[in-house]
C-alpha cells in the first residue's frame, strides 16, 4: 500500500528545487523506481515533486560543438532509438536497449535510470540493513550472489542497477544539475557514493538538487564505443556482469579507453587495469588475454558470488576481440 503524501507540478525549474529542497520530498520522473520504493517502505516521503511539467527537460539535440545534449526527462526508449545517439554514441544507444523491459524503457527515463536505488532484496525488504540506518549488511552473511565483487570494502555489498551510467561514465558525459544555490555541473563518474564514502546515499546529489540534462562531448573521429551486458534473464533483469568500452583508436592500436563494468559494485565501476593493459597496443590474442586476467584485478568476491569473476573475463575478452576486428 502507498503511504500518504501530496503530490504537486511544478512548471518551472526554480519552483521544483523549491518544492524538492523542503524535507522529505522525492522527485518524480518517469515513477518506474520511485512507486516501489514507495510501496516497499525504504523511503519516508511527504511530498512527491513532478517534473513532467518542465519542458526544458525533455528532448535530445545538437551541441554547437557536435555533441549531444539529452534531457534528464527523456525516456530510456527515445535514447535507445534516437539516430543521433546510434550514429554518435552506439554503446550508449547499446545500455539503454539492455534495460529492463520494452515497456520500463518506454516509461523511465535517463536522469531516473542515473538516480535509482538500489535492487537489494534485504534493502528493499524489511531488514533494517546499514544503508537503512541499521547496524548490519545482512548480504555479507547471507544471500549475495547478485552483489558486488568490487567496491565494497566489506560495508555494503549492493551492485549498481543502472545499465546507461556505465556508458556514460565510460563517454565522460557530464550532468547539469540545478540546485538551491544555482547550477552546476558533475561528471557521471563522479555522481555515486561508494559506501566507504556514505553508506546511507546513492549520489552526491543534495535536497533540492535535480538533473536537468546529460550532455556529452564530441565524439572523436576514431572513437568506438560499446556496451555488453550478462544477465539471468534476457528481457527484465539487472547486470550480473557488464561492461561499457570507449576505446580512442590509432590504426589499430588503442590511443586511450575508458573502461567501466556494470554488476560489479556499488557505483558503476571503472577498470583502470584493463585500461592500463591495452593502452597503446593492438587488440591480439596476447593483449586480450592480459585484459582478460586484469579484469578481476583486486576483485574481492564473497562466497556465493565468485561465478561473477569468470563473467567479467568472457565479457571483456569478447567485447575486446570484435573491437579489434577490421570494421
Amino acid at each position: 500500500m502507498l503511504p500518504s503524501f501530496s503530490y504537486v507540478r511544478p512548471e518551472t525549474v526554480k519552483d521544483t528545487v523549491k518544492h524538492a529542497s523542503a524535507r522529505g520530498a522525492a522527485l518524480h520522473a518517469g515513477g518506474t523506481d520511485l512507486i516501489g520504493c514507495l510501496r516497499e517502505g525504504i523511503m519516508d516521503v511527504d511530498k512527491v515533486v513532478s517534473l513532467s511539467a518542465l519542458a526544458d527537460l525533455y528532448g535530445i539535440r545538437e551541441t554547437a560543438d557536435d555533441g549531444l545534449t539529452i534531457g534528464a526527462l527523456a525516456t530510456i526508449t527515445e535514447v535507445a532509438e534516437n539516430p543521433l545517439v546510434r550514429n554518435k554514441y552506439p554503446g550508449l544507444a547499446q545500455g539503454a536497449s539492455e534495460v529492463a523491459s520494452p515497456q520500463l524503457r518506454n516509461q523511465g527515463t535517463l536522469g531516473g535510470n542515473l538516480c535509482q536505488k538500489p535492487r537489494c532484496w534485504y534493502y528493499r525488504g524489511e531488514f533494517h540493513c546499514l544503508r537503512k540506518g541499521g547496524d548490519m549488511c545482512y548480504a555479507l552473511a547471507g544471500e549475495h550472489q547478485f552483489h558486488a565483487v568490487f567496491g565494497h570494502d566489506r560495508i555494503c555489498v549492493i551492485t549498481h542497477p543502472s545499465d546507461t551510467a556505465p556508458v556514460l561514465a565510460a563517454l565522460g558525459a557530464k550532468l547539469r544539475v540545478a540546485g538551491p544555490d544555482g547550477g552546476k555541473t558533475i561528471a557521471v563518474e563522479n555522481l555515486h557514493v561508494p559506501p566507504r564514502d556514505n553508506v546511507l546515499t546513492e549520489t552526491v546529489l543534495g535536497p533540492g538538487e535535480v538533473i536537468t540534462r546529460i550532455d556529452l562531448p564530441r565524439p572523436a573521429a576514431n572513437l568506438k564505443s560499446s556496451y555488453r551486458k550478462v544477465r539471468a534473464r534476457r528481457s527484465w533483469d539487472f547486470a550480473l556482469a557488464g561492461v561499457a568500452l570507449a576505446l580512442e583508436m590509432d590504426g589499430d592500436r588503442v590511443e586511450n579507453s575508458r573502461v567501466f563494468l556494470s554488476g560489479a559494485a556499488p557505483i558503476p565501476w571503472r577498470s583502470r587495469s584493463v585500461e592500463n593493459v591495452i593502452r597503446g597496443r593492438r587488440l591480439d590474442d596476447k593483449t586480450i588475454a592480459e585484459a582478460r586476467a586484469a579484469i578481476v584485478e583486486n576483485a574481492d568476491p564473497l562466497p556465493g558470488n565468485t561465478y561473477k569473476l569468470e563473467l567479467f573475463k568472457g565479457v571483456i575478452e569478447e567485447e575486446l576481440s570484435a573491437m579489434g576486428r577490421p570494421e
